[in-house]
């Protein structure tokens, strides 16, 4: 007969020790990730003069890099809002619908379009610019808001269309059958009844669509060179670039004012993000 060898339990000493460390590697790996986050602000803080001694302190403080960029980056911020809006409210036009279609209604060839949907989020973003800037130039619609509008949308469309097909699937189809029952035309139950469930989904496309509208740089460095005041922050760093100098300070406090818009907006949403992502079972 074989004898079971006894375990040793595990003390809580030991449940405590190991807690500490893994808490104690989670900060450090925190840390870096953080570091560069770190560094941008401090540099924007950092009076010219002393950002080339690389202190891990802003020692010489200022605020003026942030007074250059609010007199100069205005004007592209408000582009790129104008960009983000248009690329979330397009998005929506178009995934919303079709994610209903692809989850509920009877859709030839469903599984190529989800096949091409996935595709579609493959290419890469200079291909589909070179695209663009070919059809723009014909059209005469390059260095343009609505241009950028238009291309920043293809790449959040077919994410939108994944998830809201994946979490309008989850409705209980007595749902739908009574809203027909009732006499609701199909658009009138997506309307009505299907989008009024599909909230969190739609605040998730809302902002992922948004955040890669404000990000862009392919499109905004291919697309809208010549857009003058009309061009969006991420172009509008370029100011503070050159062959000969670079500001820093002015750069790097232009990073943080453009980062604060989507810093907000993660923290505000989070939680329809986690619902979102997650599309699963509707409560009655």
């Amino acid at each position: 007969m074989h004898t079971s060898t006894p375990t040793t339990p595990i003390t809580p000493t030991a449940r405590t020790a190991s807690a500490w460390v893994k808490t104690g590697i989670g900060l450090v790996l925190t840390a870096l990730m953080l570091f560069p986050l770190y560094w941008m602000v401090n540099v924007s803080l950092i009076q010219r003069d002393a950002i080339r001694s690389g202190g891990l302190f802003p020692t010489s403080f200022t605020l003026d890099h942030y007074r250059v960029v609010l007199q100069d980056q205005l004007p592209y911020l408000g582009t790129s809002l104008i960009i983000g809006i248009g690329t979330v409210a397009l998005t929506l036009l178009v995934s919303a619908p079709a994610g209903y279609a692809m989850s509920s209604l009877f859709v030839p060839g469903r599984r190529v379009l989800n096949f091409c949907l996935i595709v579609a989020q493959m290419v890469p973003g200079v291909v589909m610019a070179l695209g663009f800037y070919t059809v723009y130039t014909d059209l005469g619609i390059l260095d343009t808001v609505p241009g950028l509008i238009v291309a920043d949308s293809t790449i959040a469309i077919p994410f939108g269309v994944m998830l809201f097909s994946a979490f309008m699937a989850g409705i209980p189809r007595d749902l739908l059958h009574a809203a027909a029952i009732d006499g609701a035309s199909p658009w009138k139950t997506f309307t009505q009844v299907v989008l009024p469930i599909s909230r969190n989904s739609a605040v998730t496309v809302s902002l992922f669509a948004f955040l890669w509208a404000w990000s862009d740089f392919i499109f905004a460095s291919t697309l809208n060179r010549e857009g003058g005041s009309l061009r969006p922050i991420t172009m509008g760093l370029y100011d503070y670039i050159g062959s000969q100098n670079q500001e820093w300070g002015p750069l790097m406090a232009t990073a943080v004012v453009a980062s604060i818009p989507t810093a907000i907006l993660l923290v505000v949403a989070q939680r329809y993000v986690a619902a979102g992502v997650t599309a699963g079972a509707v409560k009655d």
